[in-house]
């Protein structure tokens, strides 16, 4: 078995002032050929906007883009035509294909946003660009691993272009949840809030964790509350 933690405080990082932005992965002007992504995961950047700034409208292409809100509202408008405000407990997909244009900007005038940027590659290019958002009530995360995104969208979770499959899961003191892998499956695990053990390795707040090897994944929410992503790649 194998648990590799990517620790916060190594990740890229930059701050423009209007942003903080912490890079899990190669992004921008950060760039680590050992941090090239995880599979078809790549990026996951922890972004803070400050009161009123963000991201202008610009574009991407051949990407599938997931906002996950930890704190804050997070206003989006793009170019088919969808305008909405991303809060915690939504999930946001935005399939890019043969090319959108977005803009993201904090929703408030008074309070910060606090979000996960997570981009996978997609399994083919040229796709139409799609954009789609759900509300996953916390009692459906709550000491479990809730699927938030897959590529067949089944149990309510939103469609990803990719062979990927995204929980979201809300653990209190002393909760255990397990995932099987598959033979050919990896897992990224990305630790939001509070601390846990995977497969007996401790992981924090803003760490990663590379699960490879291994038939299972054994979260345990050790000494305080915890709120992560895992994903199966």
């Amino acid at each position: 078995m194998s648990v590799t933690v990517r620790p916060a405080l190594a990740r890229g990082h930059a701050n423009h002032g209007w942003l903080d932005s912490y890079h899990t992965f190669s992004f921008a002007n950060y760039h680590d050929s050992r941090f090239m992504g995880f599979g078809p995961l790549r990026v996951i950047n922890e972004d803070r906007v400050a009161p009123g700034g963000g991201f202008a409208t610009h574009g991407h292409r051949d990407m599938e883009i997931l906002s996950y809100v930890i704190e804050g509202g997070l206003a989006h408008k793009d170019s088919i035509g969808t305008g909405s405000v991303i809060r915690p407990g939504d999930v946001q997909v935005m399939s890019a294909g043969t090319g959108i244009r977005h803009s993201e900007y904090n929703a408030s005038e008074r309070e910060p946003v606090h979000f996960l940027q997570i981009w996978l590659l997609p399994e083919r290019q040229g796709l139409t660009p799609r954009y789609d958002q759900k509300t996953i009530p916390e009692a459906e995360k709550l000491g479990r691993l809730r699927l938030v995104a897959s590529r067949d969208g089944r149990e309510d979770s939103l469609l990803i272009h990719q062979n990927a499959d995204v929980y979201a899961s809300l653990l209190r003191k002393g909760d255990v949840v397990e995932h099987a892998l598959k033979t050919d499956r990896k897992a990224w695990a990305q630790i939001v809030k509070g601390s846990v053990e995977i497969n007996g390795v401790e992981v924090r707040a803003g760490d990663g964790a590379a699960i490879e090897n291994d038939a299972r994944v054994a979260i345990v929410a050790r000494e305080e509350d915890a709120e992560l992503l895992l994903f199966d790649l």
